[in-house]
Order: structure tokens, then sequence, then C-alpha cells
């Protein structure tokens, strides 16, 4: 059974309002505690389950909080609906979970000490809300890392170890287990003039989040990047105060940036992950039965999570195309023109080597297998 529901006044004060793709993407571990933690996980008698042609299992009656960084119908969203609805049909029932969407809970930056505490099981978590607590998040800040076919990507973020066992490892450290990597999709630029080369980005005023590596990057184009939240964003973009943005296509249609921006470049300059999470110390204490339900529901959504993301930002790019009242020049970069934007983003990765003593492993592992997938 699936349930949403809105602001716990009870359990947490409201926190300051971002959107997954925008917002201060850093946060400590301030730790805390909230009674609210134990009260979900076991609430009934065990049952059996018959669903559908899998073995009958023995499972606690139970519900479950997911919180994600998106409203309703947005990526994080649907993908935390769908995995709920797996799981209660594997369970027969017994598991409920209620999804929480954007602001419901706080912010982003709220949301990793809610998972860290246990005051939720689950968490969609982007790691650019995570650069405090865990520096080796970072990596994927870095622009024109990953290749231009996100399907492969998709693949490497599947398969990496560099991902998937040492970087995962970092935040199993700080109370956040990584269940699944995976793309909402390839981040783009809108903008008030053509952004088609370094050239373009000389002075401009481009709003980014306030990762160093992302401020960074921009810096390497001889941009001004502005860190502004997503709740400023499109007043911002209105009002000249910033001149442009990146996001995916998705958030930039439903967000209505494109409303306010004259420019759609297609750069696919890098690729928004986030992270399925589960709180370690909950994952850890549920019976074999229930973790194998958990188990294979994240990885019934690894392909499915695909699949979302590419639909909607498939569509969102149609819209955009179809908006005669607010026109928007779509403009796709050839190979070349990235090669550009590459040569001056990969110094960049040299800083991220400095975040810790791991950063350089992880970055040449990752690297290794983005080149292997691609044949190489």
């Amino acid at each position: 059974m699936l349930k949403k529901k809105g602001l716990l006044a009870s359990m947490l004060s409201f926190g300051l309002v971002l959107a997954a793709c925008g917002g201060n993407d850093e946060t400590e571990n301030n730790g805390g505690t909230n009674e609210a933690a134990n009260e979900g996980t076991n609430n009934g008698e065990a049952v059996e389950n018959n669903g559908g042609n899998e073995e009958a299992v023995e499972v606690e009656a139970q519900e479950w909080r997911f919180v994600t960084e998106e409203t309703e119908g947005q990526v994080q969203n649907v993908y935390a609906e769908e995995f709920a609805e797996l799981v209660s049909e594997k369970s027969g029932g017994q598991i409920s979970i209620d999804v929480y969407g954007f602001g419901e809970l706080g912010s982003e930056v709220d949301q990793v000490e809610q998972l860290s505490t246990g005051v939720v099981e689950f968490a969609i978590i982007s790691p650019g809300f995570t650069g405090t607590l865990v520096p080796e998040g970072n990596i994927f800040a870095l622009q024109f890392l990953f290749d231009d076919d996100q399907e492969l990507n998709q693949q490497v973020l599947n398969e990496s170890e560099a991902i998937n066992e040492h970087l995962a490892g970092k935040y199993v450290e700080q109370g956040i287990m990584p269940l699944a990597f995976w793309t909402e999709g390839a981040m783009q630029w809108t903008g008030s003039s053509a952004l088609q080369s370094p050239d373009d980005f000389d002075g401009f005023q481009m709003r980014t989040q306030e990762s160093p590596l992302i401020l960074e990057s921009y810096e390497a184009y001889d941009a001004n990047p502005t860190a502004m939240s997503w709740g400023e964003l499109y007043t911002g973009l209105q009002q000249g105060a910033v001149e442009g943005q990146e996001n995916p296509l998705f958030f930039i249609e439903d967000a209505n940036f494109h409303e306010v921006q004259d420019h759609l470049t297609i750069s696919n300059h890098n690729m928004y992950v986030t992270m399925t999470t589960v709180n370690p110390d909950f994952y850890e204490g549920l019976d074999d039965a229930t973790k194998t339900i958990v188990d294979e529901s994240i990885e019934e959504m690894k392909s499915r999570s695909f699949e979302i993301q590419a639909e909607q930002n498939d569509a969102a790019l149609g819209l955009i195309e179809e908006a005669t009242d607010t026109p928007t020049e779509v403009y796709e970069l050839s190979e070349e023109e990235r090669d550009a934007f590459r040569e001056l983003a990969v110094p960049v990765r040299d800083s991220y080597r400095d975040e810790s003593e791991d950063a350089g492993m992880i970055l040449d592992m990752l690297q290794d297998e983005i080149e292997a997938a691609q044949g190489n």
C-alpha cells in the first residue's frame, strides 16, 4: 500500500525550500535522535507473501518512510512511488511506504540528517548535497567525465567498483548506505544569450550550486558563477540577477526556466547523478526475507529509473520546442565544440584529487571503468 503525507510539523520544522537540482549543496552531520525513527519498523504479525509466483516468505507488517528531493510527478518521486509499489506487492501488502516529496520534511540538507539519524528509513540523496560529509562524492561535479551516451553511463553506475564499493563505503561511514546510483539525465545549459563556446561564458553570470568544483569548472570558462537557491532562481533569471543555469531537461521544463531564457544548449557536459539510500542500522536490522524484498525491488528499479528519466527528459524537450508563446532557441553542441569545453574542464580533476586521500584512487578507477565501457 502506498501512502503520501503532508508536512509532519510535530516531527520536524520546515527547512529552507530547495529543489533536487538547486540550492545549497553541502551539509554536516549534526547527529541528533528522533523517537519517530523506531515508529514504523515492526507494527504487526508476520504473514506469508503468496503474491505472484514468488516463494512464500514470512514478513512483519511494517510502515516505512521514503523522502525525495523533488515534487510529485518528477523523476525522483515517480521512482519512490514505484519502489513502494514493488515492496508492497512482494510483501503481500504487509509493508507500506509513505513517500514524502520536496519540502515536506524540510530541505535536501535536512533530509541527509534525517536519514543518517533514522527519522526516515529511505531517501533519494544527490551527492552534491553531501560535499562536507563525503568529499569524494564531489566526483559527480566534474564536467565531461562521463560519456555522451546516457545508457552507457547508467551501465557504469550499475557496475562500477569505484562507485558502488569505494565511494559507497565512504557514505556508509556517515550513516548513509547507497543501494543504487542512477542518473536523472544529462545536464544542459540555458542562457539569456547563446552558449556555444567557452568564449560565450566570458563574464557570464552562471547560477550554480555551491560545490567548489562546479564553481571552479565555470571559472575555467571565465564565467562568473553565482550560487543561488532554487527558490530564487526563476526570479533571478527573469530579472537578470543571473544569466543562465544548468539542469536536466525535465527540470528545466517543469520549473518553467525556458520561459525566461532565450537559449537552450544541449551540451551533455555532465549528468545529474543521485542515489537511493537507506539507513544502515535499519537495513542491517531487517530479517533476511524483508532484506531480500528490498534488494529485489532496488534491482528492478535500476532499469526502470533509466526509463523514467528518459521519458521525462524526451517529453520535456518536445514541450520546450513547442512552446511558441515563449520561444527558446535550441542548439546542440557538436563533438568539436564539446572538446573545446572539455579541454578547459579536465584540469579541474586535479582539484578533486586533493579532496581526500582516496579521491584520486576513486577517480582513476572510475575513468578506467568508463573507458572499458566505451571499448577503449
